[in-house]
């Protein structure tokens, strides 16, 4: 029996934010489609079993390890869904023009230039083409990092608190990413935040959190140059999470069409 590839439902934090693409994403049976950061096949493998077996989906990750474990989970299934190794920053030239162009949590990973990296991405789509990429905007967690920058005020960490707020200022905002699809040239465009509850217990429970560990309490760790420090500081902060919680992202989703040509 042929297996579906619906998206997963016990994945707390890719499915929610690729529900949120399929939402924007207007998609044919047919269709040739580029799908970036592909990671572990969310949602990849949905895309390619809705444009069937006439399209195509290239689905590019730069971690060679999540291309192996995706195109371990294909097995012989779909065809034309290809896992490739590569920089969504640096596509080769000879990439061909498609209908779609997707990204699951990825505009983060533009840095450190977004706008010339959407630049780049916005070539390989055919007149008509539509692009859709959700991320986690400014204002995700922002009750954490509230909490963060008090604690080390009080505690006169003023090194940790520039890295901080440095952190903050470089993640992108909504309204940048629409700025930027308009500045390309894109029409029909439209960038929705919808918030997403993240739960968790106090002490191990937030410090091992594998959601929030990733990518976010990471990120306060590397403020620190002394790491006994900042495991201390953590431990501390862990201790009375009822100060930032409830934890919200920003579930962030960025659309537009290349115009036809005429």
């Amino acid at each position: 029996m042929t297996p579906s590839w619906p998206l997963p439902e016990n994945d707390p934090w890719s499915t929610p934010f690729a529900e949120l693409l399929m939402h924007h994403l207007e998609l044919q049976p047919g269709d040739t489609l580029l799908d970036i950061a592909a990671g572990g096949g969310i949602p990849a493998f949905h895309l390619a079993e809705q444009v069937g077996p006439g399209g195509k989906v290239l689905a590019v990750d730069i971690h060679q390890a999540q291309v192996l474990r995706s195109r371990s989970i294909q097995g012989p299934h779909m065809p034309w869904l290809q896992f490739e190794v590569g920089d969504m920053r640096f596509l080769p030239e000879t990439l061909p023009p498609v209908d779609r162009i997707t990204g699951n949590l990825s505009f983060m990973f533009f840095r450190p230039n977004r706008f010339e990296a959407l630049k780049n991405l916005v070539r390989f789509l055919k007149p008509g083409g539509q692009i859709v990429l959700t991320f986690p905007s400014l204002g995700t967690f922002d009750s954490l990092w509230v909490c963060v920058d008090e604690e080390m005020k009080s505690r006169n960490l003023a090194k940790e608190r520039k890295a901080l707020a440095e952190y903050i200022e470089e993640r992108p905002s909504a309204n940048q990413a629409k700025k930027w699809l308009e500045q390309l040239g894109l029409e029909r465009v439209e960038v929705t935040e919808w918030p997403l509850e993240i739960f968790t217990g106090p002490g191990q429970d937030f410090l091992e959190h594998p959601l929030l560990r990733g990518g976010f309490l990471d990120d306060i760790y590397e403020c620190f140059e002394d790491q006994n420090l900042a495991h201390e500081f953590m431990e501390d902060l862990s201790r009375d999470i009822g100060r930032f919680t409830p934890l919200l992202a920003q579930r962030c989703a960025m659309s537009g069409f290349l115009p036809d040509q005429k």
